[in-house]
């Protein structure tokens, strides 16, 4: 670990030195600054290369444009000169700029870039953004330039985002470190709690914003970072849709049609979805327990076959008063209806001795889940450029009710019917939240943030098991109660960005201020937190004269408990091991520092950053046995855990018709602290590598392969093996553009498996997870009058992104 760091900081100032310039002090040296949009949908081109050369075409400065498509020169002398715009994937522009020596400050206006069509002879291609953008302060993933990300769910879209994974039980890691904060259009949304980002369809996504080290605007949760996910906006004006139907193998049965109409002052959008859908999964155990002297081994397999049929409807519009005042109001549903068999397979052995005991355990459940959410915006522009005031409300309201029947029988020494068992749980929640900023220019260099929130947050969890006697039920070993979380955060933020020269930096604070209640009908759980804390943001971006960029970050945050590891009751589908929230869990804090540098050439982009975490508080999950010979699972706080980690991000585009991404990190951590006994201490280090090629052929085929490897880690408790993962597609354009079929394959070879092991002081669990098989899918796509990667949605996003 320590080589890896001297290299990456060989390269930080090897990089730094070939790009820096000497500055001069001549007094009349001048500024140039100016606007850079896209030609066609007039948004700022971010980090689009503006070079000035003199009449031999010798190079006199360099810099890179803003978030807002902005760009600042300085040291410019007089005489004339070229001024030059490039960005991979448009065309580059230049024109003359003559600098006159009376003016100390030349503003040369709005340039518009064109996206770059040129075709190749060997293979026609039209050239579009790369489907993964890199930036000094975040990594953007655009799903529509991405073939294997459009057919599937969030949770597939999200494994192949830079530096993302999700876990087969849905938890979504940032350069794996599972305390992130997942967003819907910049907002916490209940799409993002438990498995319901499964819900939401790839193809409704616009891209993802990968934020690791995030200012003051954004709520403080996630030491990792904030994970954005955009949908879709409406681009094109008139009447315009699309329809998207998908057929695969296991099943894969989805229907999408997108309607919207968008006038100068009105914009409706409309989408509905109907989505059915096939999982197969293989789960396996072998198990080893000690008992007064005896070793007991367990061989345990585990099938299971899940059914989803799912209902999305999103409507709402867009209304422009006037150049200055918008709303939006837009009402979201989504509601599932799941069926899920099981059949666990027992077989136990004393060692040395021939087979004990045999059981099977059928189980079979239904789910219904409603989610409805209710959004609002109110935009406010002023003529002084960049002056913004914005009104957010959002109010999330959903429920669940799942049954699971469970039988169970001997099939060794005897075969014996045991007692039926069924549980049922019951959720609800409402979530209310209403957020107020202001962005407010100082002059042309500085820029002053402020705004308010408040989030307030109701959820119920009813959970009762029930065993079969006779013709009687009776509950089960008391498991037949109700829990109620109230939380309610409030927050006020202010930061200041400004520019020195070559010199820009953000400063920001944010105070949020929680309250948090936790209470069960059976009095077991009474507890109350309220607790303010301050949470600084620091972030300086050095400008080389040559384009490249440096920049250090630094945020304090906070890791509040999610709410499924709250909840302290477990299902009884495996009568062997179970997973019980918490209720006792506190919130953990970290101090986040990270250090990254961003270089450009014509073909290859480079982004290479180091990180530091250290966590107070850590949630980790600590694996006993109980009483009863189950095995617990359950979220615990123990002392802390320091972090260091490189990454390095890679874009190469040698060809028109070829992009190639790669991506690396590696990161060491050492973890402390005692729980009920048990030693937490431990240190260890974990590599992980994503390799993504897209080729692009003559008449519109293209194919696209990516390989993702995590490698082997190990906690105090849990060693994880090395998981492989291959995806591949393939995408064709009919009708002069107006359709596409898509082909693609996730889980190629069944490779994707999560093999672990667990061991205690008389105990060792091996277990190998398999929750999805390799799946097949083509995809239809249709659209009318829409080119292709336009979009239907939403018209404008407020303060969202």
């Amino acid at each position: 670990m320590k080589r890896l760091f001297i290299i990456f900081i060989s390269a930080f100032c090897f990089s730094a030195a070939l790009a820096q310039q000497p500055a001069s002090s001549d007094a009349k040296l001048k500024t140039i600054s100016g606007l850079v949009l896209e030609q066609q949908s007039k948004t700022p081109v971010v980090y689009a290369t503006v070079s000035i050369k003199d009449q031999t075409l010798k190079m006199v400065a360099a810099g890179i444009t803003d978030e807002k498509g902005g760009f600042k020169l300085d040291g410019i002398p007089s005489g004339n000169m070229i001024i030059e715009f490039s960005l991979m994937g448009y065309q580059t522009f230049k024109k003359p700029l003559e600098i006159s020596a009376a003016l100390t400050h030349i503003n040369v206006g709005t340039t518009l870039l064109k996206a770059d069509q040129i075709l190749l002879k060997e293979i026609a291609v039209t050239s579009d953004k790369p489907a993964i953008s890199l930036k000094l302060d975040k990594k953007v993933f655009e799903t529509g330039r991405d073939i294997i990300s459009q057919s599937g769910s969030a949770v597939e879209l999200l494994n192949g985002v830079p530096a993302v994974s999700v876990s087969p039980s849905g938890v979504v890691s940032l350069r794996g470190n599972s305390n992130v904060l997942v967003l819907i259009n910049g907002r916490r949304s209940g799409l993002t709690q438990g498995n319901a980002l499964d819900q939401i369809p790839a193809d409704q996504i616009e891209r993802v914003e990968v934020i690791t080290n995030p200012s003051s605007r954004y709520d403080a949760s996630g030491s990792s970072g904030i994970i954005n996910i955009i949908l879709k906006k409406n681009k094109k004006g008139g009447f315009n849709g699309q329809l998207r139907l998908v057929g695969g193998i296991p099943n894969e049965t989805r229907i999408a049609p997108s309607l919207n109409f968008k006038s100068d002052k009105l914009n409706v959008f409309s989408t509905f979805g109907i989505r059915l859908s096939d999982y197969v999964g293989l789960y396996t155990t072998n198990q080893s327990v000690s008992n007064s002297g005896t070793t007991v081994l367990l061989n345990q397999r585990q099938d299971e076959k899940r059914h989803d049929d799912a209902k999305l409807l999103y409507f709402g519009a867009d209304y422009q008063f006037n150049d200055q005042n918008s709303i939006t109001i837009a009402f979201l549903k989504n509601a599932t209806r799941d069926h899920d068999k099981t059949a666990i397979n027992y077989n136990y052995t004393a060692k040395g001795n021939g087979p004990d005991s045999s059981i099977l355990r059928n189980g079979e459940s239904w789910e219904k889940r409603s989610y409805n959410q209710l959004e609002f915006n109110y935009t406010r522009k002023f003529k002084q450029p960049r002056k913004k005031y914005t009104i957010d409300m959002q109010y999330d309201f959903w429920n669940s009710d799942k049954d699971w029947n469970l039988n169970t029988k001997k099939l060794l020494p005897v075969i014996t019917a045991l007692s039926p068992v069924r549980t049922s749980s019951v959720g609800a929640s409402k979530d209310f939240m209403a957020q107020t900023d202001l962005e407010l220019p100082l002059d042309s260099n500085t820029i002053l943030e402020m705004g308010l929130k408040t989030e307030n947050r109701k959820v119920t969890s009813e959970f009762k098991a029930e065993q079969q006697d006779a013709d009687q039920w009776s509950i089960i070993e008391n498991i037949n109660n109700q829990l109620a979380y109230n939380e309610l955060i409030g927050s006020a933020y202010v930061q200041l960005g400004s520019k020195i020269s070559k010199l820009a930096y953000q400063l920001g604070l944010r105070s949020e201020l929680t309250r948090v209640k936790v209470e069960d009908r059976a009095g077991t759980y009474a507890d109350q937190k309220n607790y303010m804390r301050l949470f600084p943001t620091l972030s300086l971006t050095y400008q080389l004269t040559k384009g490249p960029a440096i920049q250090g970050s630094y945020s304090r945050r906070i890791n509040r408990p999610a709410l499924q590891l709250l909840y302290p009751f477990n299902e009884l589908t495996d009568f062997n091991a179970r997973f019980m929230g918490n209720p006792e869990l506190n919130p953990s804090y970290a101090n986040v520092f990270e250090l990254g540098f961003l270089q450009r050439w014509s073909t290859l982009t480079l982004n290479p950053s180091l990180y530091y975490q250290n966590n107070k508080g850590t949630i980790q999950d600590y694996t006993f046995r109980n009483q009863d010979g189950v095995f617990i699972t359950t979220p615990v706080n123990i002392d802390g855990e320091i972090r260091r980690g490189a990454e390095l991000s890679a874009l190469y585009n040698p060809f028109q018709w070829l992009q190639i991404n790669a991506e690396l990190n590696a990161y060491s951590f050492k973890q402390k602290g005692l729980y009920k006994e048990h030693n937490f201490n431990y240190s260890g280090d974990v590599f992980t590598g994503r390799l993504s090629t897209q080729v692009k052929f003559q008449h519109k085929l293209a194919l696209q392969c990516r390989y993702n490897y995590t490698g082997a880690q190990s906690n105090a408790q849990t060693y994880s093996a090395t998981i492989h993962n291959i995806d591949f597609g393939a995408s064709k354009n009919l009708f002069s553009d107006k359709a596409t079929l898509l082909f693609d394959v996730s889980n190629v070879f069944n490779l994707r498996k999560y093999r672990t092991i667990t061991t205690g002081n008389d105990y060792m669990l091996a277990q190998t997870n398999s929750p999805n098989a390799a799946r097949y899918r083509l995809t239809f796509v249709y659209r009318l009058n829409l080119k292709e990667n336009q979009s239907v949605r939403q018209a404008k996003s407020g303060n969202r992104n």
